[in-house]
């Protein structure tokens, strides 16, 4: 009999030696897998280059035309994708009092630069509304706002947490969704809308200027100013057609809440602009020197001609201590 301590190491070899041959043995067959695969793989390509061979000149070239062309558009989506990833926008707010024209000046921006007529997937200039944010209202809210006596025009009545994280996801160049709001029904609707990354985002509404959070993420501010009876009378229109109220609860409404919150939360926001359009959309002077700045933004001029930018966009100046926070209107 072998000593107890030589039998130990026999075995102790026995059983490296046959995990080694294990090991040889399984990758051997790993290997001949691949072979395998790789021969079928090899044996359908030269099928299909048979296949390919027997057809008529004119068919061939066809499909050759084809395949590069799919591949084509693989590459340019793939560049449409990591150009979207790599895009800083740059953020315009627009604020004015209640159907003062701020989608009207948004409108004809897009329709001057030509965006409105192009797919919204290619499209360079986007518009999101503040009216697409109104917060989801409880029961007891929405018995009062089908009655009018709901204040919509109140920072509160929106959802400032949600547009705080959707300009942040904008700024981060990622696609977002939109909510619906319906104002017959004072709801949010189940559908949304899909905004895709853009290298210019005009977002308008009563109040932009009015959260110091969401103020500050905009990189040009524009408030429309429009005559007061002016304002009365287009949103006197646009309740009666579009939101199937009737003409005492629109007055009504605006007499308790419109005037005395535009008063309150929106003219005092004006301080802020960067630009004020009189007049809204009529004035074509104001929208074309605007217009005018987008494009160099577009073309990516203010690389070349400002100082201090980021990414190509000018960065807000903050404001010195010794300066006013007010400037004359």
């Amino acid at each position: 009999m072998l000593p107890q301590c030589v039998y130990g190491v026999v075995c102790v070899r026995s059983v490296f030696w046959n995990a080694s041959r294990l090991q040889h043995s399984t990758i051997y067959r790993a290997r001949e897998g691949e072979r395998l695969i790789t021969s079928k793989e090899e044996e359908e390509e030269e099928e299909e280059e048979e296949e390919l061979h027997s057809k008529p000149p004119s068919e061939r070239l066809t499909l050759y035309r084809a395949s590069m062309a799919g591949d084509s558009e693989q590459r340019l989506e793939d560049h449409a994708e990591n150009d979207h990833a790599n895009r800083q926008p740059f953020l315009i707010g627009v604020a004015g009092g209640t159907a003062s024209g701020k989608s009207s000046v948004c409108g004809k921006i897009m329709e001057l630069l030509g965006q409105n007529e192009i797919d919204h997937h290619q499209r360079q200039v986007a518009i999101l509304s503040q009216d697409s944010f109104y917060r989801v209202l409880t029961a007891e809210q929405k018995a009062k706002a089908l009655k009018g006596q709901f204040n919509f025009d109140h920072p509160d009545a929106f959802d400032n947490e949600l547009i705080l994280k959707t300009l942040r996801e904008i700024v981060e160049g990622k696609t977002v969704q939109i909510p619906v709001y319906d104002f017959v029904t004072h709801s949010r609707k189940e559908e949304t809308v899909t905004v895709y990354p853009a290298d210019v985002v005009l977002f308008e509404g009563i109040l932009m200027f009015y959260s110091q959070e969401i103020r500050d993420l905009f990189q040009m501010k524009l408030f429309v100013d429009t005559d007061a009876d002016t304002r009365l009378s287009r949103r006197v229109l646009r309740d009666i057609s579009e939101r199937a109220r009737d003409l005492e609860q629109v007055l009504t409404q605006y007499i308790t809440f419109v005037k005395p919150a535009f008063e309150e939360f929106c003219l005092p926001t004006k301080k802020y602009a960067d630009v004020i359009i009189p007049r809204g959309a009529d004035n074509l002077v104001a929208i074309n020197l605007i217009v005018q700045h987008i494009q160099d933004i577009l073309n990516g001029g203010l690389t070349k001609r400002q100082n201090g930018c980021l990414n190509g966009y000018s960065t807000p100046r903050k404001r010195q201590p010794s300066e006013s926070s007010s400037r004359p209107h």
